[in-house]
Formats: C-alpha cells, sequence, structure tokens
C-alpha cells in the first residue's frame, strides 16, 4: 500500500527542530522502516538540519521537501497571500505550503493520503476529487463549531484521534463508527528511571534537602505555572519546596514580553530563590532534568488533548500532580493525583502538601506511574496506528 503523509506546514520531518506532532510522526515511521509494512511519502517544509538526517536513508520511507523559507517562496507566498488569503481555511503561510504539496501530490497515485491535524487540508483535497484521506487529530480542530464540519467529517474515511476527549468532540457532528482512538507514545528508553543523573541539583541552586517539584512546558498561562506559582507563594513558609521550570525562559526571553510574562517576572522575583528556571532544555537531556525532582506538578489550565508531558514525568518514575482537563485523566486516573481547575491554587497547595508530607505516598505512586507508563511506549502508539488506518 503506498501512503502519503502530509504535515501541517510549520515543522519538518524528520524532526529535527521538535514538535510534539512532528515527533509522533517520527515514530511510526521509524517503525514502518524497521517493518517495511507500507510505502510511505512524508511531505515536509524544508530545513537544512535534515540534509545529513539517517532517516532519509529509508527504503520504505521517502521525503519530498517544500522550500518555505528561500528568498523565492517568501516572494511567492506574499503573492499568494494578496490573491488568496481571504478565501483560504488557513492562514497564508499554512496555505501556501499546501499548494505547493498539491502541485505534487496531483501528479501521484497514493491508496491513502494521511493528514496531520489538518482538517482543513482535507476540506480542500476533497473538494478537489480526494476521497482516499485519513486525518490524524492531535488537538480539538473538529466539532460542530469548525468550519464545513459536516463536508470535512464526511470526506474522511478514517478519523484516528489522540484521546477520548478529542474523539467525542468529533462525534458532536455525528455518531460514527470510523473515529477511533490511538493514544500517543513516547521514547521509553529514553525516559526511564536513572541511579545517576547527568545534571546536578547544586548546579540550580537546590540541596539534597530540598523538596523539588518540577514543571515541564511551555511557559504560557494555559499550561498552569502562574498557578502553581501562586501556590508556592502559599507555601513559602516551608522553605524545602522548591520549583524547577523546564521550558523557554521568560528572563531571556524579551522580545516576546507581554502581560502574562511580566506578571510571572514580578511573582518570581518575590521568591526568586525558591525558583529555577532553566530556559530551554534540547529534549534528550529533558529526563536527566526530570530525574533529579520529587514530584512532577503539571496543572493545565485548558482542554489538553492528550498531554505527553504526563507520560513523560511518569515514565521516569514522578509521582504527579496534574488537573482534571481535556483528556489528561485518560492517560493518568488512578496514577495521580488529579485536581479540579475550580479553585486551582488551594487544590494544588493541599496536593503539594499531601506528597510533601508522606513519603511513602510518594514512593507508592512513583511505582503505580512507572506500572502505567508503559502502555504509552512508542513501538505500541505505532502498532496501533498502522491497525487504525488498516
Amino acid at each position: 500500500m503506498k501512503i502519503a503523509v502530509l504535515t501541517c506546514g510549520l515543522l519538518p520531518i524528520p524532526a529535527v527542530q521538535g514538535g510534539a506532532v512532528e515527533n509522533l510522526i517520527d515514530f511510526y515511521l521509524e517503525y514502518n522502516n524497521l517493518e517495511k509494512l507500507y510505502d510511505i511519502t512524508v511531505y515536509s517544509p524544508w530545513d537544512t538540519k535534515v540534509k545529513v538526517h539517517p532517516a532519509l536513508t529509508s527504503e520504505v520511507n521517502h521525503y519530498i521537501f517544500i522550500d518555505v523559507t528561500s528568498l523565492k517562496a517568501r516572494i511567492e507566498r506574499r503573492i499568494y497571500k494578496h490573491f488568496h488569503s481571504s478565501r483560504d481555511y488557513y492562514n497564508y503561510f499554512i496555505e501556501f505550503y499546501f499548494e505547493k504539496v498539491y502541485a505534487d501530490l496531483k501528479k501521484r497515485n497514493y491508496d491513502l493520503i494521511i493528514l496531520e491535524n489538518s482538517p482543513g487540508h482535507a476540506y480542500k483535497l476533497s473538494k478537489r476529487g480526494f476521497h482516499n484521506l485519513i486525518l490524524h487529530l492531535h488537538n480539538d480542530l473538529l466539532n460542530t463549531k469548525s468550519r464545513f464540519h459536516d463536508e470535512i467529517f464526511n470526506s474522511l474515511k478514517k478519523i484516528v484521534t489522540v484521546s477520548d476527549f478529542v474523539k467525542e468532540r468529533v462525534l458532536t457532528i455525528h455518531p460514527s463508527s470510523k473515529v477511533q482512538t490511538v493514544f500517543n507514545g513516547i521514547d521509553l528508553k529514553q525516559f526511564a528511571p536513572k541511579e545517576t543523573s547527568l545534571v546536578s541539583r547544586k548546579s540550580l541552586g537546590f540541596s539534597e534537602e530540598d523538596f523539588v517539584m518540577v514543571y515541564s512546558g511551555r511557559i504560557n498561562k494555559d499550561k498552569g505555572i502562574s498557578e502553581l506559582i501562586d501556590a508556592l507563594l502559599q507555601l513559602k513558609d516551608i522553605c524545602q519546596i522548591k520549583l524547577m521550570v523546564l521550558g523557554s525562559s521568560f528572563f531571556n526571553n524579551v522580545k516576546n514580553e507581554d502581560e502574562f510574562i511580566q506578571l510571572l517576572k514580578k511573582k518570581a522575583k518575590i521568591i526568586k530563590e525558591r525558583i529555577a528556571f532553566t530556559g530551554f532544555i534540547p529534549y534528550n537531556q529533558v529526563p536527566d532534568f526530570l530525574q533529579i525532582a520529587d514530584i512532577a506538578v503539571l496543572p493545565s489550565m485548558w482542554d489538553e488533548p492528550f498531554g505527553l508531558t504526563i507520560i513523560e514525568a511518569m515514565a521516569v518514575g514522578l509521582p504527579l500532580i496534574t488537573t482534571r482537563s481535556g483528556g489528561i485523566p485518560e492517560i493518568c486516573e488512578g496514577f495521580a493525583t488529579i485536581v479540579d481547575r475550580n479553585n486551582i491554587v488551594n487544590n494544588l497547595v493541599a496536593a503539594i502538601l499531601g506528597l510533601y508530607e508522606h513519603p511513602e505516598k510518594r514512593k507508592e505512586m512513583a511505582m503505580g506511574a512507572l506500572e502505567r507508563a508503559k502502555l504509552f511506549d512508542k513501538t505500541t502508539y505505532a502498532r496501533n496506528f498502522f491497525k487504525a488506518i488498516e
């Protein structure tokens, strides 16, 4: 079977610039390369870093790169914006990329076309006569409030969602058996407990006696980092409780300073000796930082479709505090402390104290987290994904 994979057009495949969706694509391509299941062609934006990537030597996975960054491409993109922006589904950048892909796609014959997180591309391709479309949906992007939701839903042979939360949102359009959940996965060899870490607590200003919480992820208002700092302020009398923030540090991010970031700066300044902001950490180094924490606190304030950082924390054996948000309970219900988003700061304080004061509970939760994380191995994810599209 010949399959085409269309990325949304923002980041390259192989995932040399990172990206959760892009890493997940890499996982199933890696599995396909090992098992030699299908002939797969991936359409991706070009990036110079992919030039010598070993994935390009695969006999079954092929890559067609679209230039969206050269001077010529930028000029063409501006021209496209002038004539098409008012009629497009996405912004002109993504739509320009799509039209470049379509120019090649229409010359070839594929048994299936997988659209990664791009329901709008399903709409455009179906209008142009394509009916062999599968949508791999990573976010809540297709529901009764989406543009052309009926047309998009009817144009798809299959919709693979990353959680039942996303699945139920899709099913608000029509009851259907063609919507199926396949949970995401991570590399459990990379995210696993270690006896030693390449990162020391001392290098971050922590001692071995400290109780270190870790927050991992993007620093924005949806992820609950502001609420977590508020909780730490309420715990200011317990000096041993510290916080490590893994992600882009606002202290060095002057270009993107906004009201939210300024608020975080103000809060962090008051208890700056209790918080360590690591700044951006390469993905392969994240497990070493997680390893030195006592617990993970990931208090998402939006309806998280899945939550890979949840799995990563569990996989290294961290007791976890998180929120009842979107698809998160599907991942860790019964293996984590899940708090409601209403009265979130007080709920976080109570949950943090519950683990700080009970080391035996932390040990029990760590064992449960490790066991639960085994369900989310990248190989299991890839195998289930290909079963779904068959």
